[in-house]
């Protein structure tokens, strides 16, 4: 089992993937540099945790969108 995202990672991933949605995508790479550009993350895993809720965030917004 995985563990539960904090709210506030989920608060910060949801509003930049709604403010650029230009520059995130399903690549968890792409958008572990995007994070890094438009935020002023302190650590690494906090980082990765944002960039990580992004892709999937981006993902299941995606698949609503082409099943509606």
């Amino acid at each position: 089992m995985g563990s539960i995202r904090p709210s506030n990672i989920k608060a910060v991933a949801r509003e930049l993937v709604e403010r650029y949605p230009d520059k995130f995508n399903g690549d968890f790479d792409n958008n572990k540099l995007w994070v890094t550009k438009l935020t002023d993350v302190q650590t690494k895993r906090l980082r990765n945790m944002l960039a990580g809720y992004v892709t999937r965030y981006w993902k299941v917004k995606k698949r609503r969108e082409e099943s509606s």
